[in-house]
């Protein structure tokens, strides 16, 4: 059975505990209702796939409140990821970064209850709360609708109210130089090209 815990400092806390324990837990993000795994057991990314019905293949980015815990997770932060975080975390910028095995891409969402998650569970493994290739949840009542099958492998989802959808994040590359825009999304090249050297083709 899937719980509902409120947005509060309680049920955030719950959340975090069951994260830490290993669980599935679903969350509000500033686009859609995001579906997360602790990162400090990147083998549970495998129950998150089996959730989803997504293909093994698909890389999951990991949710982060800030620079210092990918720095923590051992991956590479040079002084392009620093510039970008600062002028776009949170944000709608997902950065890849170098580090410990294949490179990992990584976001910090703007958005307050999935950053009060973050802080308590640490880094999240995550990826949007629905069937592969089905629509988008924008709310806790659609996220137990898309899984109301498989409500012992969702163990909680956090009620944030509705997210706000809207377009992705923007993808940048910083295993190469110059950085390489893989998906352009909510914030322009343009706007990437005055913090950073960019390669866009």
């Amino acid at each position: 059975m899937t719980d509902v815990l409120p947005a509060t400092p309680e049920g955030i806390a719950a959340a975090a505990t069951l994260l830490r324990q290993g669980a599935i837990v679903a969350f509000p993000t500033d686009t859609v209702y995001g579906v997360g795994v602790s990162a400090a057991d990147p083998s549970r990314t495998d129950a998150l796939f089996a959730l989803k019905d997504r293909p093994a293949d698909r890389l999951i980015p990991m949710l982060v409140a800030d620079l210092a815990q990918v720095a923590d997770a051992g991956w590479v932060v040079d002084e392009r990821a620093t510039r970008l975080a600062a002028r776009f975390w949170p944000g709608a910028l997902t950065l890849v970064l170098p580090g410990p095995g294949r490179p990992q891409a990584f976001r910090a969402p703007d958005d307050t209850v999935a950053l009060e998650l973050i802080r308590a569970a640490g880094p999240l493994f995550t990826t949007s709360a629905n069937r592969s290739d089905e629509p988008d949840t924008l709310g806790a009542d659609e996220v137990l609708i898309a899984f109301a099958t498989q409500q012992d492998e969702l163990a909680a989802v956090i009620d944030g109210g509705p997210s706000r959808g809207g377009v992705p994040s923007t993808v940048v590359d910083l295993t190469v130089t110059p950085a390489r825009l893989l998906r352009a999304g909510a914030i322009g090249p343009l706007e990437v090209s005055e913090v950073v050297d960019l390669e866009t083709a």
